[in-house]
């Protein structure tokens, strides 16, 4: 597709939504498509910009994403940003072209957007089946940027899948803020698509709330191949105390629950995670049912937040750790991690795997352990056998 130049920051909703911003805006215009889920990630923003500005300073660069939506002023007022558009607006054409430097609506009132796709570049697309959040996370200012939860209409979704695929996708991936919350459910959606589009052969979901999973999403975790065998849970914390503090909707043992469920309805499940080190009066005990958490729901992809204080969040306004422990605890947690991850991706070497390659080489095995494959293509799609591991990533040939 021509059209700007996209910079993506953050989640794979934000791939998405990029493609589908392509088109809006002229070959000389750069999109930064920004991200405010921790203030690292609005620094990030702010970096990619004065990177891109360097690298081609006489291209128009437009702002927009979750953290111009949060703070358009502080965007507005770089000297390298050309425009600032909000995420009610981004979608418009008319925010694209009109004179206006900064075009922000009120996010809480907007209408649902359309079903942004994209990102063929790698083989897997993005689909959005809906965007908007109606919970009230602590640490969480992403529901300011983005609105109330909004699920977008199966048929949309539908026809978005199907022109992926034509064009070339081998898989489609669900995204949005808080799929689980798709209006008539997750997994009748999920049902819905792999029934209507026989042509779909490998489903992935992203980030999911383990307090969301519906009975007709474990049915085809149990029954359906197409739906790959990779769930990644926003499980944030390991310990009661904490995740009510969070104003999370789970337990420790729901969440260690949950797992066992998925696992025993499909035993080549794996699981991932977002956890956050260092959340307002966590103490020692706390961290340490966060770290224990690793093994109880055998996380094999952890991704591990060091709290950052959002702007007008409740944890904003908690007894904050010291800087120096938060990261103390994040580096622990990491650490723990990677090692449970390296002992997984030993444990894969010898065995055979379905490989989708996205990159020269490079891909991902059904249950999303990256592998490489001397001689391949982006597209080559087969098993695998897998014989060694370098650093992060399994070395494999096709059979």
């Amino acid at each position: 597709m021509m059209g700007a130049e996209t910079i993506t920051l953050g989640c794979r909703l934000n791939f998405a939504e990029s493609e589908a911003m392509r088109g809006l805006a002229g070959d000389d215009a750069i999109i930064v498509n920004s991200c405010a889920v921790t203030n690292e990630a609005v620094r990030q923003t702010r970096q990619a910009i004065r990177r891109a500005h360097r690298a081609s300073p006489d291209k128009r660069i437009i702002v927009t994403g979750c953290a111009a939506q949060l703070d358009p002023a502080g965007f507005a007022a770089m000297p390298e940003v050309a425009k600032v558009i909000g995420n009610a607006d981004k979608y418009r054409a008319a925010a694209f072209s009109n004179e206006n430097r900064v075009v922000v609506s009120d996010v809480m009132t907007a209408p649902a957007p359309p079903v942004a796709a994209g990102f063929l570049a790698r083989v897997r697309s993005f689909v959005a089946v809906q965007t908007g959040c109606d919970h009230r996370c602590t640490f969480c200012s992403i529901w300011q940027a983005r609105g109330a939860s909004r699920s977008l209409p199966y048929a949309s979704v539908r026809e978005a899948v199907a022109r992926e695929l034509d064009a070339g996708a081998k898989e489609i991936a669900l995204t949005g803020v808080d799929i689980t919350s798709y209006g008539e459910g997750l997994g009748v959606l999920c049902q819905r698509l792999l029934a209507d589009l026989p042509q779909l052969k490998r489903l992935r979901l992203s980030s999911l709330d383990s307090i969301e999973i519906d009975e007709a999403l474990m049915e085809l975790v149990a029954g359906e191949p197409r739906l790959l065998p990779h769930f990644h849970l926003s499980l944030q914390a390991g310990d009661d105390l904490i995740l009510k503090r969070m104003k999370r909707r789970h337990s420790r043992a729901q969440a260690v629950e949950t797992v066992a469920k998925l696992k025993a309805a499909r035993p080549d499940m794996t699981i991932g995670a977002d956890l956050i080190a260092g959340f307002p009066t966590e103490s020692e005990e706390a961290a340490l049912n966060s770290l224990r958490l690793l093994d109880d729901c055998d996380i094999v992809a952890a991704h591990i937040f060091p709290f950052s204080p959002r702007p007008d969040t409740p944890a904003a306004r908690m007894p904050q750790l010291e800087r120096e422990l938060v990261k103390a605890r994040a580096a622990r947690l990491r650490h723990a991690a990677e090692e449970r991850r390296t002992r997984w991706l030993d444990e894969l070497v010898g065995t055979r795997q379905t490989v989708l390659i996205e990159n020269s080489e490079k891909g991902h095995s059904d249950n999303f352990a990256p592998v490489r494959i001397a001689g391949s293509k982006r597209g080559d799609i087969g098993q695998a056998r897998i014989t060694g591991r370098d650093n992060d990533t399994l070395i494999g040939m096709f059979e």
